[in-house]
């Protein structure tokens, strides 16, 4: 358990239920199979590291690739895949259990449009066996995110 997600929960009076399984949720496929759903409700926290050193945190669908020249027009400067201590150190989470919002510091989040197409959408809740559900509209409020057309087009 993941105790920074949890004080951030009951600090700002946020009544969300965690679930914890005994299984890895940590990639968007184990969550959806674990829960029951379509591996697109499940909302990824992908974290990108800007040129200038900065952390962008990437909400995705689950059945989405992240097109990161989108981002990058987006952000205004380049941005590369952030690894395992960045993450940690810059989200206080391990890559797998990285959840949309609850960090000790402000992160510019962009949210793919495709998860506004369900009334709930499934988020990693600190650990890479927990999640919790959220409706867009919520995950948008609590994350102060960007909704755009972050996802790669197919050929």
């Amino acid at each position: 358990m993941n105790t920074n997600f949890i004080n951030y929960l009951k600090s700002n009076s946020l009544d969300i239920k965690i679930h914890n399984f005994d299984e890895f949720t940590h990639t968007a496929q184990q969550a959806a199979t674990a829960l029951g759903c379509d591996v697109s409700q499940i909302a990824k926290s992908l974290i990108f590291k800007s040129t200038s050193g900065k952390p962008i945190l990437v909400v995705a669908s689950g059945s989405n690739r992240v097109d990161e020249t989108k981002i990058a027009t987006l952000l205004g400067e380049s941005i590369s895949k952030a690894d395992a201590d960045f993450v940690k150190e810059k989200t206080g989470y391990t890559i797998g259990g990285v959840p949309p919002f609850a960090f000790l510091n402000p992160i510019i989040t962009f949210i793919d449009e495709d998860l506004q197409k369900f009334a709930t959408i499934w988020a990693a809740a600190g650990t890479n066996n927990s999640v919790f559900s959220i409706t867009p509209n919520n995950l948008i409020k609590l994350s102060s995110g960007q909704v755009a057309n972050i996802k790669q087009s197919t050929v």
